[in-house]
């Protein structure tokens, strides 16, 4: 079926009798990391697959979401390598602006410093320190995993090149007006002391308070509501609708703001939702990105009434109070002044918080640095709209353009110290000089730089190409540019994907980045819950790996990986992928015991046995079977599609089956056994991407070849047999039918009993012998009798059980089981039949039921089948 050119040894059958992950594993990656088989050639006239790693933070460690996005990737990479392809896996790291810093900063807390103790370039060298020494252990984890990424390229978001490639493209920004600097509402953190980005925002319902307050007397009194009563201090109008008649005779007036002695004037805007609450709205442009749109269009005032602590900075009473401590005075002082219309509590309510340390947003008029985003989020709409960019599966294309398509102008400044330092110098007499990568700062007295740091996303958005050597016209970026796919979750679409696709098609020239965007979904446990640490169900892969073998972890994951569809997972289904690998070890070296072996030609197949024309046919069908299902990412279809072919058809049919064969000896045993090495090596270098290590330990042994992560990828051969195929499954019916049989008569599965098997006249006859040996059935003997015949797929089989089974206990027993079947059926019908229970029960009540009726017919029919079959006592 394929062609090897590896040089080929002495195949042995010298395997250990059990498969220890742990023996096999870290050895044989270090021998593929040290044969350079993950490295990538740029000269390489082999067409180019390229895959980007979703950079880990330098400051994480393998999580389940890591271990399941790496599988995926892996297995696509191990597959192109194999199919002939210059395969690049593209690892490295991202900086992780915040949480990096925050490391750092706890770090120093505990010698009783902070960051200001220590100064700007004191500080950031402390944190190059950390990486070096604790940073990036995540890199050791993808090695347990198996990752084949190319280490030699590894690049880190803030390296020298990157680093120039950061610089580069925000010079070309900002000469091409599409990075600004204004004064904005922003998400601001207190915690962090920095701004965040809208999709950093995670909301959750809170309980809060709503306050119902009266501004103005009398004629000129109008009552707003607010959850953050703290924020009145810095209102600057009052908004209501224009048509709203309630309202018409005091818009262009003003009204007194209680507690402040300002006074501030009632607005029409169609902002505001009449049908809403009283149809009134405070409008605080400093603190709501709302209210901010209001009070341009009214050219409002913008007073900001809290500093980046959210503590108040208003003169008062309130001044050095918490905002929380704030808005509790301030809602005591508008009640005792009779100011409190109404007050509700616990007011439940959506609240952001920081998704970094949790701490609730504080909206913010900030001085930032933005990207306008209109025309770079129009071509990354386009290009999938046009079709140079796909999105797997398509049903995510709404979700992606429900994005970009309302994406407002991204804020890229954080006021931190790590991170890429914004290229931009302040002058004395206001001049603003933004400087490129080869270009000199300006110099003298009075310049200094900004001393924001650009988003993290910034970074990542231009890793697709800047891992590759831009802006310098690398032969890597000329080979691997644009990348074949990028497989990441669907949960940060909007986080990078979106960002990747507006930087590659604005610096690559209208090339966007990837063809083809693959989302899975998100890992959850065994119940589909989200994992997490205050639900006590987050899972560390690495005791997995530890315990079951990397291996059984990869396969799990990859089994449940249905495209865009959160993947739950339980430690059985990892011990059952364990086992797995275990049966795979011990099949083939029972294979290897009985002269499996891929030496000479494969017998033309008038030479084979039906049993043999069956597996290569099954073989070829898997392999196409497993080719369309890798070409459309469905991940959990071909691991099923293998583990079936491979557990079901192969070790518990085809091994089975050839066992008497085998025994014999002779030349057909031979053949047998070259059928059976070219099973084996096709259903080896199947599973290979998946499960690699196992899978490599038993091809080499098989083949004495080098290894399968440079073996050829298999081919469908073209070759189907479909009356072979018919001919084994009218065997399989056979043995199925009586094993069950057997088995409803309670008899041990190794125990042997007398049978007559009519298969003359059939296909069947030539597989009596295996028959036989499946069923433990002897010869029929002097005094044969009859006690139960069973006509399948055009064969009879006939039993003889006397003396085998106490007939008398064994009616016995199905008498007692056939009176509990009908019990619960006469139950079951008389709840069904009562009319007052139907109308009351609710209806998933009432389908338990109907399915315990039916599972009751279905065991009285059973059971008195076994009934009808015993023979007279």
């Amino acid at each position: 079926m394929t062609e090897n050119t590896q040089q080929q040894t002495a195949a042995t059958t010298e395997l250990p009798t059990q498969y220890t992950p742990a023996e096999v594993e870290g050895p044989l990656y270090e021998r593929w990391v040290e044969r350079g088989y993950f490295e990538a050639d740029e000269k390489s006239d082999k067409p180019p697959y390229t895959i980007v790693i979703p950079p880990p933070n330098v400051t994480g460690s393998l999580h389940l979401g890591h271990a399941f996005e790496h599988t995926l990737i892996d297995a696509l990479t191990r597959r192109k390598r194999m199919q002939g392809y210059e395969t690049l896996w593209q690892p490295g790291m991202d900086h992780a602006g915040i949480a990096t810093q925050n490391v750092v900063e706890r770090e120093l807390a505990k010698e009783g410093k902070s960051r200001h103790d220590l100064g700007r370039e004191a500080f950031v060298e402390r944190v190059w320190q950390w990486k070096a020494e604790s940073g990036g252990q995540i890199s050791g984890q993808m090695r347990r995993l198996g990752d084949g990424v190319a280490w030699s390229r590894e690049r880190f978001t803030m390296d020298e090149g990157l680093s120039q490639a950061v610089q580069t493209i925000f010079k070309k920004l900002y000469d091409d007006e599409l990075i600004y600097r204004a004064e904005r509402i922003i998400n601001w953190c207190p915690r962090c002391l920095t701004a965040i980005s809208d999709i950093e925002v995670e909301y959750q319902d809170d309980d809060g308070e709503l306050v119902s307050i009266r501004y103005g007397e009398g004629d000129t009194e109008i009552v707003v509501a607010t959850t953050r009563a703290e924020t009145m201090l810095g209102d600057t109008a009052v908004a209501v609708h224009p048509d709203d008649e309630r309202y018409r005779h005091l818009v262009g007036t003003e009204i007194e703001l209680p507690l402040t002695g300002r006074r501030i004037p009632v607005v029409a805007d169609e902002h505001v939702d009449p049908a809403f609450g009283t149809g009134a709205v405070k409008v605080t442009p400093a603190h709501d990105p709302n209210d901010f749109e209001i009070g341009q269009r009214h050219d409002l005032p913008s007073i900001a009434v809290m500093d980046e602590h959210a503590v108040i900075t208003v003169h008062g009473p309130f001044l050095g109070l918490d905002r929380l401590e704030a808005r509790s005075a301030i809602v005591a002082a508008l009640r005792a002044e009779g100011r409190i219309v109404a007050e509700k509590r616990p007011y439940t309510h959506s609240v952001g918080h920081c998704s970094r340390c949790k701490t609730t947003i504080e909206p913010r008029l900030s001085m930032q640095w933005w990207v306008k985003v209109g025309p770079l989020a129009k071509a990354a709409g386009d290009a999938v709209r046009d079709g140079k960019v796909k999105i797997h599966p398509q049903e995510m294309e709404k979700r992606y353009f429900d994005w970009v398509d309302n994406l407002h102008d991204w804020c890229i400044s954080r006021q931190l110290w790590w991170g890429h330092r914004i290229p931009v110098w302040y002058g004395p007499n206001g001049e603003v000089v933004c400087v490129g990568p080869d270009e000199e700062p300006p110099a003298g007295e009075g310049w200094h730089q900004d001393t924001d740091v650009l988003d993290t996303w910034f970074s990542s958005g231009l890793w697709p190409f800047s891992t590759l050597g831009w802006p310098e016209q690398t032969e890597s970026l000329a080979k691997f540019y644009p990348n074949s796919v990028l497989v990441t979750g669907y949960d940060i679409l909007f986080f990078w994907v979106a960002r990747m696709m507006m930087f590659g098609l604005y610096a690559m020239d209208g090339t966007p980045p990837f063809h083809t965007i693959a989302l899975h979904g998100m890992v959850r446990d065994q119940n589909g819950k989200k994992m997490s640490k205050s639900f006590g169900n987050v899972v560390n892969p690495l005791d997995w790996m530890d315990q079951y073998g990397s291996d059984a972890v990869r396969f799990t994951l990859a089994n449940g990986a249905n495209p865009g569809v959160d993947v739950p997972i339980g430690e059985d289904w990892v011990k059952a992928s364990r086992n797995f690998a275990n049966k795979i070890w011990n099949a083939t070296r029972f294979a290897l015991m009985n002269g499996a072996t891929i030496e000479g030609e494969l017998p033309p197949a008038e030479q084979l046995s039906a049993t043999d024309r069956w597996i290569l046919s099954r073989l070829n069908k898997t392999v196409a079977q497993v080719d369309a299902y890798y070409e459309d990412y469905q991940f959990a279809k071909l691991s099923d599609a293998l583990y079936h072919f491979a557990w079901d058809e192969v070790f518990d049919w085809y091994v089975e089956l050839s066992k008497t064969t085998f025994f014999a000896g002779g030349e057909q045993a031979k053949v047998s056994g070259r059928v059976l090495g070219e099973v084996l090596d096709v259903m080896l270098r199947l599973l290979h991407p998946i499960v690699p290590f196992v899978t490599d330990a038993l091809w080499t042994t098989l083949t004495g070849r080098e290894s399968l992560v440079i073996a050829e990828w298999p081919a469908d051969s073209g070759f189907r047999d479909e009356a072979a195929e018919a001919e084994i499954e009218n065997l399989q019916q056979v043995v199925t039918e009586v094993r069950r049989f057997r088995a409803d008569q309670g008899l041990q599965p190794g125990q042997k009993v007398p049978a007559r098997l009519e298969l003359d006249g059939t296909p069947l006859a030539a597989h009596e012998a295996a028959i036989r040996q499946l069923l433990r059935l002897q010869p029929e003997g002097e005094g044969f009798a009859a006690t139960a015949s069973l006509p399948v797929a055009g064969a009879t089989v006939s039993l003889d059980l006397s003396g085998t089974i106490d007939v008398a206990a064994e009616r016995k027993r199905l008498a007692k089981d056939l009176a509990a079947a009908e019990k619960e059926k006469a139950q079951a019908e008389g709840k069904l039949g009562n009319e007052a229970f139907l109308a009351k029960a609710p209806d998933n009540v009432v389908d338990k039921i109907r399915t315990r009726l039916a599972k009751a017919d279905e065991d009285i029919a059973r059971i008195q089948s076994q009934l009808d079959r015993l023979p007279s006592a």
